[in-house]
């Protein structure tokens, strides 16, 4: 990633989605998110912006539909492998339309 990246602390992100401390924390622990650098007290802990969709969407699953923090990390972690592998059939199919344009 580039050192350009846009980046939030953890109380700034805890103000945008009006979460608690324990919430971003509990969040972090369940490998949903992690901070860019663990390094010093949590309260120090900075995360780079593209964390804050996953974040809220963890949330949504938690309030929405009453789902304990394990099966909310299960559920984005297949969202984020869904999403990676869209982005490489994506890639491939640019590929191969390059190889059938050239026949």
């Amino acid at each position: 990633m580039s050192s350009s990246a846009l980046r939030i602390s953890l109380r700034e992100l805890c103000e945008c989605e009006q979460v608690s401390r324990q919430w971003l924390v509990t969040i972090v622990e369940h490998d949903i998110v992690s901070p860019v650098s663990v390094a010093g007290e949590v309260d120090d802990w900075i995360f780079e912006t593209r964390s804050v969709q996953w974040v809220k969407r963890a949330i949504r699953l938690h309030k929405d539909l009453e789902l304990d923090w394990v099966a909310v990390a299960l559920i984005l972690e297949l969202q984020q492998q869904r999403e990676q592998l869209l982005l490489e059939n994506r890639c491939l199919q640019q590929r191969l339309q390059r190889f059938l344009v050239e026949d």
